[in-house]
């Protein structure tokens, strides 16, 4: 009979910094394991302080109390052999992946490949690893190694551990969301589980982040490269399977592999933990497919998670928005409704001299449909006076934007008022479109905690709407078929100040996602003096993105972390 081992891949969500909460939610997992027979049982990348710390990695008491941390979780870890990630402190710091059994820590292993893209800031803070260590369970060896290691074909991780023995690979990872991303982990990972001939095990993180979410989704695959399990995505779940290992990898691969590794990778160390098959007792526990999610419940599920990881781990309860009876507002009062309860929603309409009676209705229609607390606080008798105070220094001066934004900012400094009094954490409602050409109001409008919709581009903002709509239909239709509009003066429009959003999208996605040039974005059918007005808007406006706040990442590419442009230079191409 083949050996085998019961496999649980556990992706849980954890808080950065939270050891004592984070090494809790662990030893509960391993009880929850041990009862379901498992073997083995591996959580994901830097599970114990959670993934990233950023420059808490530079504070020597943190990276200890990790250490600490990881002792007390191996002695509670017995009769089952756990693989848990954490910060490894050796000359050096690293990202590190510790394998537990009876109350000792049996190995380390340290990441090899360190992102230094898009949101990752590991070459800050780690040294690279050198060495794929294996250990062997149940007369099974295994391998692992985190993350980034994996997505390499041409790397030596899965050869070294191959060179071993290895005959599974467990890859534990921190890896965020953006759409299109669990497809191409799933394709990468097809792909080297066959061209290595070996079954591999993949467990990821779940849960929000500030401006990023995990999505979880684990995944096994085996060495002809086909799907045996995949977890559910956005939610924490322990996912118990019963593997046989009945192959050996594949020869000519691993020759290839050999005959390129570098001398220091061939010694490779192997820890026995256990060398025989135990006894199995009850019924093979065989492996599900969780069914992936479509585009759109995908991106509803980030931003969900993503909101209510961010509102419940920095300790608020309840959330307030301006609600305008546009879209924009109406979709992140939705949102916010889904992720937290309508008990935990605020919206507050502050209508002025310019506000048609067609907002009004439709912002107290949401409201009655998400069932959230509606408050009304017209602006006129802030505004008006104001506008006095300032005229006779203003004088001689026709009304232009200044007196827009003065109406925006009213607004922000009274939902913040609300937010300061009663502890509410207070939303923004702008999206990538506005974020992308500055067409927003600092301290007004941008104000907040959070802006949900800053990674989704306005097109998306509707096609999401809609999409929750068939879900039970909250926003009305109207708000659906208005024209979008600021309402900061008579018959203002957002198209007309910019250009049709069917437009002004695409040519922002080319320029900010894909960092095309003027000239490219042109040969793409757009008219020249359009493109050349748009690329410059997005240079001039980066001094709003900085003071902005933090948005939740669902594209390739968001506008935070994802791209970091001075604010201060001269290069404005096509201006």
């Amino acid at each position: 009979m083949a050996p085998s081992v019961r496999l649980a891949l556990a992706q849980i969500n954890v808080t950065v910094g939270d050891l004592a909460g984070n090494a809790a939610k662990i030893a509960s997992y391993l009880t929850q394991a041990r009862r379901a027979g498992a073997d083995i049982i591996a959580f994901p990348e830097m599970t114990l302080c959670g993934y990233l710390p950023e420059d808490l990695l530079l504070r020597p008491r943190f990276v200890q109390d990790n250490m600490d941390a990881l002792q007390r979780v191996a002695g509670a870890c017995h009769g089952i052999t756990a693989i848990v990630g954490f910060v490894d402190q050796q000359d050096d710091l690293y990202n590190a992946a510790a394998v537990l059994r009876d109350g000792q820590i049996r190995l380390i292993y340290h990441k090899q490949y360190l992102p230094n893209y898009g949101v990752f800031d590991e070459a800050r803070y780690f040294k690279a690893g050198s060495q794929s260590p294996v250990f062997i369970q149940n007369g099974v060896t295994f391998g692992v190694n985190i993350c980034e290691d994996i997505w390499h074909a041409e790397g030596p991780t899965v050869a070294q551990a191959i060179g071993g023995g290895a005959r599974v690979i467990i890859n534990i990872t921190a890896s965020p969301y953006h759409e299109g991303k669990p497809r191409l982990r799933e394709r990468m990972l097809a792909t080297r589980a066959r061209e290595n001939g070996v079954l591999i095990a993949y467990v990821n993180q779940v849960g929000g982040q500030d401006e990023i979410v995990f999505d979880g989704g684990s995944l096994l695959y085996d060495p002809q490269g086909r799907l045996l399990a995949r977890a559910r995505a956005f939610e924490e779940e322990m996912v118990v399977m019963d593997v046989a290992v009945d192959f050996a990898p594949r020869a000519q691969s691993l020759d290839v592999r050999r005959k390129t590794a570098k001398p220091a990778f061939l010694h490779i160390p192997v820890v026995t933990l256990s060398a025989k098959q135990p006894a199995r007792h009850g019924p093979r526990v065989a492996p599900t497919i969780a069914p992936p999610l479509t585009r759109w419940d995908a991106i509803h599920r980030a931003l969900t998670l993503g909101l209510s990881d961010y509102v419940r781990k920095n300790g608020f309860q309840t959330v307030v928005l301006g609600l305008s009876g546009g879209i924009d507002s109406a979709l992140t009062a939705t949102l916010a409704a889904d992720a937290l309860g309508s008990e935990n929603v605020v919206g507050v309409f502050m209508p002025s001299r310019y506000t048609a009676p067609e907002s009004g209705q439709d912002a107290a229609a949401l409201a009655q449909n998400l069932g959230i607390r509606l408050i009304t606080l017209p602006i006129e008798d802030v505004f008006k006076p104001l506008l006095a105070l300032l005229a006779p220094t203003f004088a001689g001066r026709a009304p232009d934007v200044t007196e827009e934004n003065l109406q925006a900012r009213i607004r922000g400094a009274m939902l913040m008022a609300l937010s300061n009094k009663f502890g509410w954490l207070l939303l923004a409602t702008g999206n990538k479109s506005e974020m992308g050409v500055g067409y927003a109001t600092l301290y007004g409008d941008m104000a907040g905690g959070l802006a949900p919709l800053k990674d989704l581009w306005k097109t998306s903002v509707y096609a999401l709407a809609r999409h929750r709509n068939r879900a039970g239909r909250p926003i009305p239709a109207r708000t659906l078929r208005r024209a979008p509009t600021a309402e900061l003066r008579p018959n203002q429009t957002d198209e007309a100040a910019l250009a049709p959003y069917a437009t002004l999208d695409p040519i922002l996605a080319a320029c900010i996602e894909a960092d095309r040039d003027v000239d490219e974005i042109v040969k793409m059918g757009f008219p020249r003096p359009i493109v050349t007005r748009i690329v410059a808007r997005v240079a001039r406006s980066e001094f709003k993105r900085k003071q902005a706040p933090l948005g939740i990442k669902i594209t390739s590419r968001a506008l935070g972390k994802d791209r970091r442009m001075p604010i201060t230079h001269r290069y404005f191409e096509g201006a």
